[in-house]
């Protein structure tokens, strides 16, 4: 390697302790309630005029509108987009359940209030197949047909009364159910965006999401070929509906209007074609062809001329009245009956609109506000559905066209909804001729983009595993369980994988690149030492509850043996030598245990060796009961060579454990408890722990939750491996030449003395029986 390449760092062996001391850590500045209280109710004018414009961004973007530049790309835009935000507004009522008209509405009112509140400057706001058809099956689940069937005037085959559905009472009970369902949907999102809980939408995650816009697009698909073959079909929601409207389709499918069906295909056909071209020759056409447009008006002038409707019984769209309606308050009897549809609609178009937004926010390097957007999208849902409208978000391929074709404000959004204003009050009843089938068309080849996200799941497989896995699970619960049910169902099975990832996390063992402080993962790379006589672990997930058994496995796998097997190992072996001393088999002078040639009786009147100094003064020291204190003799054990026992006792080929916590993030209080307990587990066989890389926030954390005692205190700090693993080694070469793995065993008269490791229940027991087995010789 090449010495301009290296670096040569000289500094201090730090632990956290001495480099909190050298450093001179501050206390972090925490303010009370109150205080916080104080500092947010300040009033001063620049705060004033930070809030409105917060609120108003309009008032940002507005004052710097640069007329001769923008305006005319905005004409365009808003021009282009206009005509296929009305088309699509008239499209997407059909999933609803509600009259054409109030499509209409649906893609004109949540422009106007959007325009003053939203914060994107891209966005074409209005309807969206997925939300329709959320809300759709909402509508026809709490009104379907047979509850406005009557007795008609003809009569059947059996020579009953033929019944027949009421259209205006089902039209009139669907319209208010959709109206009242779209202002709890804006209730809903603005209720969220004014507690600033917008991050939630970060929970949908762009697997889940391309799986539930996938099974979406495919819902709306077998919802519209009801429309494209004309066939009659019952209203399903909710578990394996797809395919019991499937199933209608095909035990129908011998009433198929042939008219109908060839102005769908030759709609799908040529709208796909077309929106092909637009996309291949992008930067040579200086608007995208308007083909939607196109085929509506040739469409509804030969349904006009050759009255399909009469001659071939086509489904038509029949009326379109001119105007509006008076607004009207949402029926709130009805809210409860579709709060939970509505919740989950409201922030599915949410972070519809959300993830387009920062789309093109970052393609022109401007700022989405998150908590405003939603603040924009609930009063706009409330004002649009108290005109009696439905939920509006965006759509990526109106937004596209928007702003492609020269858009630079939302000035191109209300000039699109005046072009649905025109709509509205002067051209609907040209479009009443207009065929159902090609409406329904229209959709199907505008979901194209959606089914094309099928090509991720093979590029997500690849790339990680898991989230394949919740872009399929997500998109199958969607199919088989409906949409609300089955995004439940995905965010569940998300949140599960994290979970189970945090539960059972990658921990490895660290070795040292030699001659550097770099430590990495002894499976990885070939030159790699293992630093002699310690093991260094590393967790690389938060550790809390849900995984500190699943650690403490790793550890066990780490070390190569169970600390509290070792304990209990150790301690049999002890009490069993403590029975050969009592019985003079064995003696214990300085240099250990010596057996000694069996007597054939026990030596019932065996006398403890003492200390010469201590034996000079036991006279004068006495103890209740008049018993003498036993002088202390200490002996070696070396736990790696054989024993006078009939006892395996594991070998325990280390003397320290690092564990690096670079990686930890939060530490839970059962979690910081077990991993106290497994540190003394360790401490009391011999092995130092020490814990490396901690963040100042973990540290507090242990603070606060009473990690640290005598025992387990912040000298097992430090402030990396590198770190730990040089006071290590500076430990033991200065330690002198007794074997560290050696215990020793104390023999003494008196009773038990107190255990050091009160604080932990689990540990006093175990730790009583070493200490009996240790002072208990002369009992």
């Amino acid at each position: 390697m090449d010495s301009q390449n290296q670096y040569c760092v000289s500094r201090p062996i730090y632990s956290t302790r001495a480099f909190e001391h050298v450093n001179e850590k501050q206390v972090r500045e925490t303010k009370t309630v109150k205080e916080r209280l104080r500092n947010s109710v300040k009033c001063s004018p620049k705060l004033v005029t930070r809030i409105i414009k917060k609120f108003f961004p309009i008032l940002d973007w507005l004052p710097i509108y640069q007329l001769k530049q923008w305006l005319p790309g905005d004409i365009v835009a808003g021009v282009t987009t206009g005509m296929v935000c009305a088309l699509q507004g008239l499209a997407y009522s059909l999933l609803v359940g509600v009259p054409p008209v109030y499509g209409l509405y649906a893609a004109f009112f949540p422009i106007l209030t959007y325009f003053i509140l939203g914060t994107s400057r891209h966005l074409s706001v209005g309807p969206f197949p997925v939300t329709c058809l959320m809300q759709g099956a909402v509508v026809f689940s709490l009104a379907p047909d047979e509850l406005f069937l009557y007795k008609g005037n003809t009569t059947g085959v059996n020579g009953t009364a033929t019944m027949v559905v009421n259209t205006t009472a089902r039209d009139a009970a669907r319209l208010s159910i959709a109206a009242s369902m779209t202002v709890l949907i804006g209730l809903f999102q603005f209720g969220m965006g004014v507690v600033q809980v917008g991050f939630l939408v970060r929970y949908l995650s762009d697997p889940l999401v391309g799986g539930f816009t996938t099974a979406a697009a495919l819902q709306v698909v077998v919802s519209q070929l009801k429309l494209i073959f004309n066939v009659p079909t019952n209203n399903y929601n909710g578990i394996l509906s797809i395919f019991y409207t499937i199933g209608d389709i095909f035990k129908n499918i011998k009433q198929t209007n042939m008219v109908d069906l060839i102005a769908g295909v030759l709609t799908i056909i040529v709208v796909m074609l077309v929106k092909e071209f637009n996309t291949k020759f992008q930067k040579k056409l200086p608007v995208p062809i308007p083909i939607e447009v196109i085929v509506t008006i040739i469409d509804a002038g030969v349904s006009y001329a050759m009255d399909l409707s009469t001659n071939y019984g086509a489904g038509i769209v029949r009326t379109i009245p001119r105007g509006f309606i008076p607004p009207r308050s949402p029926d709130v009897s009805l809210f409860n009956s579709f709060a939970g549809p509505s919740f989950s609609t409201g922030v599915v178009s949410y972070a519809i609109a959300i993830s387009v937004a920062k789309v093109y926010a970052a393609k022109h390097d401007l700022v989405v506000d998150g908590s405003q957007e939603l603040i924009a999208f609930g009063i706009s849902n409330i004002f649009c559905g108290c005109f009696s409208g439905f939920v509006a978000t965006t759509a990526l391929s109106r937004t596209a066209i928007q702003e492609s074709t020269g858009g630079k404000t939302q000035v191109a959004g209300i000039i699109s909804a005046l072009m649905v204003l025109i709509v509205i009050v002067a051209l609907g009843p040209l479009l009443q001729p207009l065929q159902k089938s090609v409406l329904g068309a229209i959709i199907v080849a505008n979901l194209k983009g959606m089914f094309m996200q099928v090509h991720d799941v093979p590029i997500l497989w690849r790339k990680n595993k898991t989230d394949c896995f919740i872009w399929v699970f997500t998109c199958i619960a969607c199919i088989i369980l409906g949409l609300d049910v089955g995004l439940l169902a995905g965010v569940i099975f998300e949140l599960g994988t994290v979970v189970i990832r945090t539960q059972f996390p990658n921990c490895s063992t660290l070795g040292n690149v030699p001659s550097t402080e770099i430590y990495k993962n002894m499976k990885d790379y070939k030159n790699i030492i293992e630093c002699p006589g310690t093991k260094i672990f590393k967790c690389a997930a938060p550790i809390y509850f849900a995984n500190i058994e699943y650690l403490r496995d790793q550890i066990k796998h780490t070390v190569g043996f169970n600390a509290v097997r070792v304990f209990k190992k150790r301690n049999k072996a002890l009490k069993k030598i403590h029975q050969l001393i009592k019985k003079g088999k064995l003696k214990v002078t300085e240099n250990g245990l010596v057996p000694v040639a069996p007597l054939g009786v026990d030596n019932e009147a065996f006398e403890i060796e003492r200390d010469p100094e201590q034996v000079e003064g036991g006279a004068q020291q006495e103890v209740k009961g008049g018993a003498r204190p036993a002088a202390e003799v200490e002996v070696q054990v070396d736990w790696n060579s054989a024993l006078p026992v009939s006892v395996t006792v594991p070998k325990v080929n280390i003397h320290s454990l690092v564990m690096d916590f670079t990686s930890v993030s939060f530490l839970d209080v059962m979690a910081a408890k077990s991993l106290k307990l497994i540190i003394k587990e360790f401490m009391r066989i011999g092995v130092n722990v020490y814990l490396a890389g901690c963040d100042d926030d973990i540290i507090m954390k242990m603070e606060s939750m009473g990690f640290f005692d005598e025992v387990v205190n912040r000298g097992l700090l430090f402030l990396s491996v590198h770190d730990a693993i040089l006071y290590i080694k500076m430990e033991t070469s200065s330690e002198s030449s007794d074997d560290s793995m050696a215990e020793k065993i104390s023999q003494m008269q008196d009773d038990k003395a107190p255990p050091p490791f009160t604080e932990d229940e689990d540990l006093i027991e175990t730790y009583d029986n070493q200490h009996l087995a240790i002072h208990g010789l002369s009992s």
